[in-house]
């Protein structure tokens, strides 16, 4: 059974640890444009290089709850869950595939702006479907966020390169597969510890993907050597950093709140372009990350804590 130790700090930082796993996500972005290899490429060798820290944990303290899941014992409930965690691994292969064909196609703004409308996907999947409410403050902040979202990378718009439209629609898909992949993995959490999640999620999404690379014929080697070492970056930053905590904090808190904060990885992204790259933000910008910024304080006001 997982750490109650784990359980317990996830449980009293969840909030403060999803900030953080945004922070480290947003690098993904700059990561993966700079990275020559194709994006089935990039994303088999992203979770290659991520799944063994789930994996050796999970195989050394919960071989007995990853035995239950797949014995011929297993309780209905749990088998539901396991699909559902299986499903949300293929999921999150397709809003990988997408959002790096984006940044590939068409410019990192431009896929953020487009990919930063998950909320929406997982409002529709929690109100319409699971039947939870949402009240209207909660979602007046999610609007907000998501307009000061628009203003840090709308501007961006006029320097688009050619073939930028289907860069943006492979966009719009990775929010919408981001936002049910966040979706299912909050039902599949009901009968599945955190780090078992974790590691069948990661491995249903590298078996995807190394799938994809046969299918295709992808070349598994042959990258220039930066390539690998900024796909070992981009595993430690935005794998483990970034998806497998929020993964995590989705067991404690719920898909609208994971969701609603990802937005905020505009404002990282700008604060890490001053930082390294000294590039300083026009005023529509900084005009931006104050509406994210005040639109997600606003939401973090009127959020209930998940019972």
């Amino acid at each position: 059974m997982e750490n109650k130790g784990l359980i317990g700090f996830i449980s009293r930082y969840a909030r403060i640890l999803v900030v953080i796993a945004v922070m480290l996500g947003a690098t993904s972005g700059t990561l993966g444009k700079a990275i020559t290899a194709p994006p089935i490429a990039i994303g088999f060798w992203r979770l290659t290089f991520s799944l063994p820290f789930f994996g050796v944990p999970v195989l050394m303290h919960d071989r007995e709850e990853l035995k239950g899941l797949f014995s011929k014992d297993n309780k209905q409930a749990s088998w539901s869950s396991l699909l559902l965690t299986m499903l949300a691994g293929f999921f999150l292969f397709a809003h990988f595939t997408s959002w790096f064909n984006a940044v590939k196609m068409t410019s990192i703004a431009s896929a953020s702006i487009f990919a930063s409308l998950h909320p929406f996907v997982v409002v529709f999947i929690s109100v319409f479907i699971y039947k939870k409410g949402i009240n209207k403050k909660q979602l007046l902040g999610i609007l907000v966020a998501l307009i000061g979202a628009y203003l840090t990378a709308g501007m961006d718009f006029s320097n688009l390169p050619p073939g930028h439209f289907k860069g943006d629609i492979m966009g719009i898909l990775a929010a919408l597969f981001m936002g049910v992949y966040f979706s299912i993995g909050e039902k599949a959490m009901d009968k599945i510890s955190g780090r078992v999640y974790v590691f069948i999620l990661f491995a249903t999404c590298w078996f995807s993907f190394l799938m994809a690379m046969i299918i295709t014929g992808t070349s598994f080697t042959g990258y220039p050597i930066m390539d690998y070492c900024l796909l070992v970056l981009m595993a430690l930053l935005c794998q483990l950093g970034s998806h497998a905590v929020l993964n995590l904090c989705i067991g404690h808190l719920d898909s609208v709140y994971v969701s609603a904060w990802e937005t905020s990885d505009s404002v990282f992204s700008i604060l890490f372009a001053f930082l390294i790259l000294r590039q300083v933000p026009s005023s529509w910008e900084l005009v931006g990350c104050a509406l994210v910024v005040a639109g997600l304080l606003y939401y973090n006001y009127n959020y209930k804590s998940k019972v």
